[in-house]
C-alpha cells in the first residue's frame, strides 16, 4: 500500500465552492490512536478508492476509549415512514436530496440552525498540491459560523467554517466491500475534519454493522474521535463521525455521512444524531 497523502496549508474560502470529479488511483489518509498509526481509505469517484486493511487496528486504540458512541449506528429507527418523493418525513423539516450519491434525507427546520446546501456544493479537505482528498456533496450544516477557529483550517469551499454538525454524501468507487467503505467513511471524515494530518486526532472505527431502512440495505459504522488540537474553547474535545453504505447494481458504492462536534453547548445529542439517520433513503440507481 501507497504511503499516505499529506495535508497541508491552504487558503480557506469563503464562498461555496464546486469541484470536479476526479479519478486517482487511490487515496490514503493517516488517523492515528495513541502509538498506532491507522491507515484508513475510501472508495471514492472523487478522491480514489482502496481498501481499510489496517483498520482493526484502529478498534484497539485506547485514544478514544471513554467516548461513548451514539447509538445512532443501529439498523433500527423510530422515524416515520420514508416518503418517496422530495417531501419530508418528519412534519417541519428540510429534505436534501444527494441525487449524485443516490441518498436522501431530512434535517431540522431553520429555525432550530440547519442550511441545506446547494446540492453541487462541495465541502473538502486536501492535500498539499490543493487536490480533495475527502469530499461531499448534498450537504447541510447545523450552527454555522458558532466557532471562529478549527481543528483543521485546511478546508475548502463550505467546509470547517464552525459549525457543530454537517450532514452530506460521498463515494461512487467500486473497490473494497461495503463494510470496509463504512469503516473507511467514518474514519477519514473524523481524521480530516478533526485535525488533519498536522494535528491528528485519536480515531476508533467500530464494526460496520447492516443497515436495513429507507431502501436501503447497506452497512453503517461509527467514529469516535479525541480532538488533540484545540485552539480555542468552542474547539470540541471529542466528536462522533457516523456513516451509511449502499451499493448501487452497476457495482458503485456510496455514502452518507454525518460529522458531530460532541462536548461543547448545542452539540447534537445521540438522540436527535439517530433521528436524522431515520430519514435516510435511497434515491435509488
Amino acid at each position: 500500500m501507497s504511503q499516505p497523502k499529506i495535508l497541508e496549508p491552504i487558503a480557506q474560502h469563503r464562498q461555496s465552492t464546486r469541484m470536479p470529479s476526479r479519478r486517482t488511483k487511490k487515496t490514503l489518509i493517516a488517523a492515528v490512536g495513541i502509538g498506532i498509526a491507522v491507515t484508513l481509505s475510501g472508495c471514492n469517484e472523487d478522491t480514489g478508492s482502496a481498501t481499510d486493511k489496517n483498520t482493526k487496528a484502529a478498534d484497539k486504540s485506547p485514544g478514544a476509549a471513554g467516548s461513548k458512541a451514539p447509538s445512532a449506528g443501529s439498523s433500527q429507527s423510530s422515524a416515520p415512514a420514508n416518503p418517496s418523493d422530495d417531501q419530508p418525513s418528519v412534519a417541519g423539516w428540510q429534505t436534501q436530496a444527494g441525487q449524485k450519491h443516490h441518498f436522501r434525507y431530512d434535517v431540522p427546520a431553520k429555525a432550530k440552525k440547519w442550511k441545506v446546501l446547494e446540492e453541487a456544493t462541495a465541502l473538502s479537505y486536501t492535500d498539499k498540491s490543493g487536490k480533495p482528498i475527502v469530499v461531499m456533496t448534498g450537504a447541510a450544516n447545523y450552527r454555522e459560523g458558532g466557532c471562529k477557529s478549527s481543528p483543521n483550517p485546511k478546508a475548502l469551499g463550505e467546509a470547517g467554517k464552525g459549525q457543530l454538525a454537517t450532514v452530506g454524501t460521498t463515494g461512487g468507487g467500486k473497490d473494497g466491500t461495503l463494510q470496509e467503505n463504512a469503516r473507511n467513511w467514518a474514519g477519514n471524515w473524523g481524521f480530516a475534519a478533526y485535525g488533519g494530518e498536522d494535528h491528528k486526532p485519536k480515531i476508533k472505527v467500530t464494526e460496520a454493522k447492516p443497515w436495513k431502512h429507507g431502501g436501503i440495505d447497506g452497512y453503517t459504522a461509527t467514529a469516535e474521535v479525541t480532538v488533540t488540537h484545540r485552539p480555542s474553547s468552542c474547539v470540541p474535545p471529542k466528536a462522533v463521525v457516523h456513516s451509511i453504505a449502499q451499493k448501487l447494481p452497476d457495482g458503485t458504492m456510496h455514502g452518507w455521512v454525518i460529522y458531530a462536534d460532541q462536548g461543547v453547548p448545542n452539540a447534537l445529542t445521540a438522540a436527535e444524531i439517530k433521528k436524522i439517520m431515520g430519514t435516510v433513503r435511497s434515491t435509488g440507481s
